[in-house]
């Protein structure tokens, strides 16, 4: 079976030095050593600032909105944000009391088009929430200045933008804060975990007091908060993958250019921006149409072979999140699939998969 992704298990030798260490501290959770030592390498290997650890990528994005002023009005307010891509982002917003705004995305990165972002601010939006789609840029500069004309927040969902720079700098530096997801499919992994990198060191501060349940001291609770907390365990796992995250890379760019090379002329891939680095996680292909989607995905099923349908169906669909209509997001959701990748693929399981996309 070729599922269409696997979780990097490192070492287990390593992995057990680790918690060998949690075992003879009892220090399990609240800021503990392997935390602190994760937070400050992945600072320095990502080349961020204000990185704050914590329990997944969902809360992260409720924390950076809480702590930037988007959520936590008493009155009506909304985000402006995408809808091609992952239910959690509109979620968070909706959970916080934010009113999720979708507005379309390029045809050709998949990222938020900036030119419908203007057009759709209120009286009432506080924030734009882009998404770095399959770890392509968006269009930071122009995202950033509009939001700079008309005194909004951005956060940016890099969920998938792990390692990724633009302009040789990290992607992670644009915005008022971007968040990562560290769930165990994703490039980098704690298990479940996320991390939040702010711009500003005060936002930071505030968001540390926040996670651990607003408390200020012994006997302040200085605003109501969360335990959003990442503990011991999960820290004991970031490190190990971050260790061996090099061979990670170079086992997804194997596989990603052997599909690009192979299928290339054969279906349309993602236009990634230029000045932005390819972090290798994801390999989405671009159909003529949904009913070539569902043939291929039937096709490789027949072979034990599972890609993935992202990210359908584009949530302006969804009546949850309320009556919208972005016919971009709908026509590419519908003909988008992503194939297996993962760093132990092998040259037959690609074989396999490029002979059955070519069946």
């Amino acid at each position: 079976m070729i599922p269409v992704t696997k979780p990097y298990l490192p070492s287990r030798e390593k992995l057990n030095h680790y918690l060998d260490g949690i075992y003879e501290r009892e220090w399990l959770t609240n800021n503990g050593p392997l935390l602190q030592e994760l937070t400050q390498r992945l600072e320095a290997y990502l080349g961020v600032r204000n990185l704050l650890l914590v329990s997944n990528g969902t809360l992260a994005l409720q924390v950076a909105y809480r702590v930037l002023g988007i959520s936590g009005q008493s009155t009506y307010v909304e985000a402006i944000t995408t809808p091609f891509t992952f239910a959690a982002t509109a979620s968070s917003l909706k959970w916080e009391g934010v009113a999720p705004i979708f507005t379309d995305i390029d045809a050709d990165s998949w990222c938020l088009d900036p030119a419908g972002i203007e057009a759709a601010i209120t009286e009432h939006t506080r924030g734009i929430v882009p998404v770095h789609v399959f770890g392509n840029a968006c269009e930071v500069e122009q995202i950033d200045a509009l939001a700079q004309r008309h005194n909004l927040k951005v956060v940016y969902d890099a969920a998938h933008a792990f390692n990724v720079t633009y302009r040789d700098k990290s992607l992670l530096s644009y915005g008022d804060a971007a968040t990562l997801s560290f769930h165990a499919t994703k490039l980098f992994h704690s298990v479940e975990g996320g991390a939040i990198i702010f711009k500003r060191e005060e936002d930071l501060e505030r968001a540390k007091q926040m996670i651990n349940f607003g408390i200020t001291d012994a006997k302040t609770i200085g605003e109501v908060g969360i335990n959003a907390k990442m503990n011991e365990f999960q820290a004991a796992m970031g490190l190990c993958v971050l260790d061996e995250i090099e061979q990670n890379l170079a086992g997804r760019q194997t596989v990603w250019e052997s599909y690009a090379d192979s299928l290339n002329g054969k279906a349309k891939f993602q236009q990634r921006q230029t000045h932005v680095s390819n972090n290798y996680a994801y390999f989405p292909v671009l159909l003529n149409s949904e009913t070539e989607v569902k043939a291929l995905i039937e096709r490789l099923n027949e072979q034990k072979i599972y890609p993935r349908r992202y990210f359908y169906p584009s949530l302006d669909t969804q009546p949850v999140f309320g009556n919208q209509h972005c016919p971009v997001s709908r026509d590419i959701a519908k003909r988008i699939a992503c194939l297996p990748l993962y760093h132990r693929m092998t040259s037959a399981d690609i074989a396999s998969v490029v002979g059955g996309w070519n069946k």
